[in-house]
């Protein structure tokens, strides 16, 4: 439940037309810099390759990433995160920022600060193949 309502807060304020996914897409690629086959954003964000290669389609269509074709193997494609991309996900960034703020602000800092630690180890754990 905390998870549908954060993500519906969240879609309120993001730029028109950009969906939750397509920001989550762009902020990977700009916080990891450089290129990334289509599967392997798929396996990061735990979506089949039909899902993530509908929302490189629409970033596509918008401009905001370049989709290349590996030129040693022809079946694949690399996706990097065009200047309009970098520019939709800081504007995305600025229009979020503050409703995270102003959560923190409510739970309390020391609160925010003390769960992250838990998430991340959950993360951890969830992501194992076991």
């Amino acid at each position: 439940m905390t998870d549908q309502l954060a993500r519906a807060r969240l879609s309120k304020v993001l730029p028109k037309g950009m969906e939750l996914s397509h920001f989550s897409v762009l902020n990977h690629l700009a916080r990891k810099q450089g290129e990334r086959t289509p599967a392997q954003l798929a396996k990061s964000f735990h979506v089949t390759r039909g899902a993530m290669t509908n929302t490189l389609s629409k970033l596509e269509a918008a401009g905001h990433i370049h989709i290349r074709p590996d030129w040693d193997d022809a079946r694949r494609k690399f996706v990097s995160i065009s200047p309009s991309g970098r520019q939709a996900r800081d504007a995305a960034l600025q229009a979020i920022a503050p409703v995270i703020g102003k959560l923190a602000n409510k739970i309390g800092i020391e609160k925010v600060r003390a769960t992250l630690p838990v998430l991340r180890d959950l993360r951890v754990e969830l992501e194992r193949d076991d």
